[in-house]
């Protein structure tokens, strides 16, 4: 459940972000390429705490590509078709 969570998050945090760059006069490609760094930070300190709790290392790389490519996705589809 958590991981559902986290990927919603960061879908409506990725259009929040697109869609807020483009309201302030930017490039919404600008918005796609802050909310990939900060989401990009999220995920390895949100790794690093699962490992460290004592979860496998290869089981929590492939929960968090999936946190990171969903919303990245979204962000980069946003960023060029919406």
């Amino acid at each position: 459940m958590r991981t559902v969570i986290a990927i919603a998050i960061g879908v409506v945090l990725s259009l929040a972000f697109v869609h807020g760059t483009k309201h302030l006069g930017r490039a919404k490609t600008l918005g796609e390429y802050l909310f990939l760094a900060g989401w990009l930070i999220f995920c390895i300190i949100d790794y690093s705490n699962g490992v460290k709790v004592g979860y496998a290392a290869s089981e929590e790389l492939r929960i968090h590509a999936l946190v990171f490519l969903v919303p990245a996705i979204t962000a980069w589809v946003a960023a060029r078709y919406l």
